[in-house]
């Protein structure tokens, strides 16, 4: 698949500049971001992505929740985006990706990259259980994040979400877990289809920041819990916080 898009054309005049909006104070959906790199070209992805491309975003109205090395793949970069909704997606990926900070990077970044398609559009799968807006960057961000994706084999429902909420969600508090969220798809079409998300799948979301490797690793996990409502076999992620994340123990 092609790395993210080259181009965006600013279609009408309501869309923000990036010194007309900031970044949503809490975000109704988030994007997780899965990229594929060329060997080797990790570090210089993360490098541009930390200097250029955090302000600029958060300026046009995004939220750069997070972002993460893959602890299990050398060529995998993770993040989190978020919004304030779906309505105002558009508007913001169209000021940030038509502007001029990603019109000066956009080729050193996509060179980096094999495929950039891997994202999930996602929603808080309850009140309270989102991610809110980045909280401030420190210098040297300690923890580990854990993302687990359940590919569910029907939309969550109120059994599922309830079982999350009220059981699994407090045996990660007393696993020692430091930040939990808990996300769903969203269901609504993409909206910014210069960006391709995956679509026609039904996921569930869990990320945890753990103080340390050593405790996210004695974390068991939810295991046969979910069971009953998986597709398929769920995919864990563990991941480390990049020098400048805002998700960080």
């Amino acid at each position: 698949m092609p790395p993210i898009i080259a181009f965006i054309a600013m279609e009408t005049p309501m869309t923000p500049t990036a010194s007309s909006v900031t970044a949503p104070p809490d975000c109704a959906v988030v994007e997780l971001r899965r990229y594929t790199l060329h060997p080797g070209q990790r570090d210089r992805l993360i490098g541009l992505f930390e200097r250029e491309f955090i302000e600029s975003q958060e300026a046009a109205g995004l939220a750069v929740l997070g972002q993460f090395c893959d602890l299990d793949d050398a060529d995998r970069f993770v993040w989190l985006r978020g919004f304030a909704d779906m309505a105002s997606r558009p508007a913001s990926l169209g000021a940030f990706y038509g502007g001029p900070v990603w019109q000066a990077h956009r080729d050193a970044a996509n060179a980096t990259m094999i495929d950039s398609d891997d994202v999930l559009l996602l929603r808080p799968a309850w009140p309270g259980a989102g991610l809110a807006a980045p909280a401030p960057r420190v210098a040297a961000p300690a923890g580990t994040c854990a993302v687990h994706v359940h590919p569910l084999a029907a939309p969550a429902s109120d059994d599922l979400l309830a079982l999350c909420r009220h059981t699994l969600a407090p045996q990660l508090a007393s696993a020692g877990v430091r930040q939990q969220a808990w996300f769903v798809t969203e269901a609504t079409p993409n909206n910014f289809p210069a960006l391709p998300v995956r679509e026609g799948e039904s996921v569930l979301v869990c990320v945890a920041i753990f103080a340390d490797l050593a405790a996210l690793d004695a974390w068991a996990g939810f295991g046969p819990a979910l069971a009953p409502w998986l597709a398929r076999p769920t995919q864990q992620l563990r991941l480390l916080p990049t020098p400048r994340s805002a998700l960080h123990a």
